[in-house]
């Protein structure tokens, strides 16, 4: 709507000074034409706004001009008391901040719109952190926070996953990124993006020398390029495995970034399409086990699915059927003892015929050949 576009362009320019009219139009996405006209509009009813032309021109406010308009809607007013991050601003020191920042907001608020924004605050709450994740490790952000606002170059020193000894880096900052309760450095190493989890930080030491960032590029760009690293890393091994249905759920739950594709139902072969893709049936209600392929970075990866027991076969490539019946074969020895003494194998504890027994639900189901 015009009356949101022309208080959008009061209140940009009231916080940023001189914008060109080209960043006006792109951020509020019309023409440079409509800037124009709305830059008239808002003189005619007495805003002290003008242009300046040339290469370093654009639009602007005469100074000393303030407004205390918020121009906030209904629906703006609550979204700012949905707070998706409220660890995050614990982890910088800034909840009381906050507190007092929505106090002023509320009492700034239109009076018809202050029901709402409180009533959202007492009804939506969100909680950040994933489902039996455990307590997150104690992480000093403020130093990184600080570090990533003095534009000099940091001096770090990081254990990467897997190893004991940390390694000392020299790294420009671009800012900090918190995801699912996790903090990240986002910083250049050597010219080169690079992500550094904050509670692998065992050291920041700001050196004197000036940070160095690659023009043009932003925070959100390098995080968006950095995460689709992580998200699409593609895989070098093919596991063909079989789920019984009765946890296909949380098969696909836990394991949906490796999977190469919709599971199928067992005994429906894949067939080509026209265009020579593979088309792979609907796995809904048909037999009891159904089939996936997952695409991992080796085969020991195939380790983590024995936690599903005989409800999930792993069907190739037979170098990961070798390391899980290795493992397997090391946990049986473990426990063998403990399990002869239950009945596992020749008679129970009460001296019948010993059996293994399956999760509830599943089938032993044919072996795969």
């Amino acid at each position: 709507m015009k009356s949101d576009r022309l208080l959008s362009i009061l209140l940009l320019l009231q916080t940023r000074g001189l914008v060109p009219a080209t960043e006006l139009a792109e951020r509020l996405e019309v023409s440079v034409r409509t800037i124009y006209r709305d830059v008239e509009a808002l003189s005619a009813s007495g805003v002290p706004v003008y242009a300046e032309r040339g290469r370093r021109g654009g639009i602007a406010l005469l100074p000393g001009f303030r407004t205390d308009v918020t121009g906030l809607t209904a629906d703006e007013a609550r979204a700012l008391f949905v707070l998706a991050a409220q660890g995050a601003h614990a982890a910088l020191g800034l909840d009381a901040a906050l507190g007092s920042a929505l106090r002023k907001v509320m009492a700034a608020l239109p009076a018809p719109h202050r029901p709402a924004a409180e009533l959202t605050s007492r009804r939506i709450l969100v909680d950040p952190a994933r489902w039996m994740s455990g307590p997150q490790p104690v992480v000093d952000v403020a130093e990184l926070h600080d570090a990533v606002f003095a534009d000099r170059r940091l001096r770090l020193s990081y254990r990467h996953s897997g190893t004991q000894t940390p390694r000392t880096y020299i790294v420009d900052p671009y800012g900090l990124v918190v995801k699912a309760g996790v903090w990240y450095l986002v910083a250049d190493r050597d010219g080169v993006p690079r992500l550094f989890r904050a509670d692998r930080v065992r050291r920041a030491a700001l050196t004197d020398d000036p940070v160095v960032r690659r023009p043009g590029v932003e925070l959100a760009d390098l995080w968006d390029a950095l995460r689709r690293q992580v998200e699409e890393r593609p895989g070098d091994v093919r596991l063909r495995v079989r789920v019984h249905r009765s946890r296909l759920d949380l098969f696909v739950r836990l394991h949906a970034g490796a999977l190469t594709g919709e599971p199928w139902p067992e005994g429906q072969e894949e067939r080509a399409s026209a265009e020579g893709q593979e088309e792979r049936a609907s796995a809904e209600g048909q037999g009891d086990w159904v089939r996936a392929e997952l695409a991992v970075d080796s085969v020991e990866w195939a380790r983590s699915l024995l936690s599903f027991g005989p409800n999930l076969e792993v069907l190739s490539p037979p170098q990961a059927r070798t390391v899980l019946a290795r493992h397997a074969a090391a946990v049986v020895a473990l426990y063998g003892e403990a399990g002869a003494e239950q009945g596992v194998e020749g008679k129970d504890s009460r001296g019948g015929p010993g059996r293994c027994r399956l999760p509830y639900g599943a089938s032993r189901g044919p072996r795969a050949t």
